[in-house]
C-alpha cells in the first residue's frame, strides 16, 4: 500500500513538472516569435545588402556596440539621457537665453517664460513641441506670443507669425545638424574584424 503511494505520489509530481516546463516552453515560443515580430522599420536603400558591410556601417557610426567597450575597465556601462537627442539639445541651446517655464522631454515640449530685452511693456513667449527626434524641418513645431501690457493687469496676447519662427527654427535645424555630424564624428571607430579582408 504505502509503495503504491509513493509511486502514485512520484507520478503526480511528474506530469505537474511536465505541465510547467511545456507551459514555460510554449511561453518562451511565443516570447520569441513576437520579439521577431517587431521590426523597427528601417530604410532598406540606406545599408548595404551585405551583412558583414552592414555590421561594419553600425559598429562605425555608433550604432552597435562592443561587449568590451561596454564594460570598459571598471564594468560600468556608459548611460546618455536627453542630452543625447541632438533636436533637443539645439532648441534648449538656441533658446537659452530666455528662463524656462516648462520643460518635459517625455512629452515632447519646452515652454518659455516670458521674456523682454529692455523695460518696454512688451515681452515674448516661445512654445516649441517636437513631433519627431528626426532633423527636417517639419519635426518642430513653434509657436512665438507676444504680449503688449498697457498696465500690469491689462495686457493682450497675441501670437506672432513670420520671421522670427522661421529664423528661430532654422537656427535649432542647423545646430541640431552640426551636433549630429560631432557625434557620428565622435562615435566613428573603424570596425576591425579578422574575417573582413581588405
Amino acid at each position: 500500500m504505502k509503495y503504491i503511494i509513493e509511486n502514485t505520489t512520484l507520478s503526480f509530481k511528474f506530469t505537474m513538472s511536465l505541465k510547467i516546463n511545456s507551459k514555460i516552453t510554449v511561453l518562451l515560443v511565443l516570447s520569441l516569435f513576437m520579439l521577431n515580430s517587431c521590426g523597427l522599420g528601417a530604410d532598406a536603400t540606406k545599408y548595404p545588402p551585405n551583412p558583414k558591410d552592414r555590421v561594419k556601417k553600425n559598429m562605425e557610426e555608433g550604432r552597435g556596440f562592443r561587449v568590451s567597450e561596454m564594460l570598459g575597465k571598471n564594468g560600468t556601462g556608459n548611460f546618455e539621457f536627453a542630452s543625447s537627442n541632438e533636436l533637443w539639445r539645439a532648441s534648449l541651446d538656441s533658446i537659452d537665453f530666455m528662463p524656462l517655464a516648462s520643460v518635459n522631454y517625455s512629452g515632447g515640449i519646452i515652454i518659455t517664460d516670458w521674456y523682454s530685452t529692455t523695460n518696454s511693456n512688451e515681452s515674448i513667449k516661445i512654445s516649441i513641441r517636437f513631433l519627431t527626434n528626426e532633423i527636417r524641418s517639419d519635426s518642430l513645431d513653434i509657436k512665438v506670443f507676444n504680449r503688449k501690457c498697457k498696465t500690469q493687469s491689462n495686457c493682450i496676447i497675441s501670437e506672432k507669425d513670420g520671421d522670427i519662427i522661421l529664423q528661430l527654427k532654422s537656427k535649432i535645424l542647423k545646430t541640431a545638424t552640426i551636433y549630429d555630424k560631432q557625434k557620428k564624428d565622435k562615435n566613428f571607430k573603424p570596425y576591425k574584424n579578422s574575417e573582413i579582408k581588405k
